[in-house]
């Protein structure tokens, strides 16, 4: 009777490089998704175009959008005209000193664009820009706005 050898017995292991090859990748993948984005507190329309715009500091702003129908919308929020004074107001209570940014369609009237800029000063509100975009980029408010 033949007796078979004993086998010795081998541990399981994990093998890691691979697994850090995966952590990497996923890690590099969410820097450039987080890096990418932008803040977009605005209604989508399409910008004026301006030569001259320049890019602006977009931390801690608050939009005011206009569209081509004379939509008034605050942070993504439709509002009324005679609603956009008590909102400013109340920014200005919250925020010692806040950042507007008019976010107004090429083809609205200039009195609406006119109105906000009114309400702001009323308000005491002196941080304002107009988005714009540059001459040949996408001129929606979706790409990274210029300001005036």
């Amino acid at each position: 009777m033949r007796i078979p050898p004993p086998r010795i017995a081998r541990r399981a292991r994990i093998e890691i490089i691979p697994l850090i090859d995966i952590m990497f990748f996923l890690l590099a993948t969410f820097i450039m998704v987080s890096l990418s984005m932008v803040k977009n507190q605005g209604v989508p329309v399409k910008l004026p175009i301006a030569s001259t715009s320049a890019p602006q500091d977009r931390k801690d702003f608050t939009s005011i959008t206009v569209n081509q129908k004379g939509e008034y919308f605050f942070n993504k929020e439709p509002i009324t005209q005679a609603d956009l004074a008590p909102r400013l107001a109340a920014l200005k209570a919250l925020h010692p000193d806040p950042k507007i940014f008019i976010n107004g369609d090429g083809k609205t009237e200039f009195d609406n664009v006119v109105a906000i800029l009114d309400e702001t000063r009323k308000a005491g509100i002196s941080k304002v820009a107009i988005e714009t975009t540059k001459p040949g980029a996408a001129s929606t408010s979706l790409a990274p706005p210029s300001s005036l």
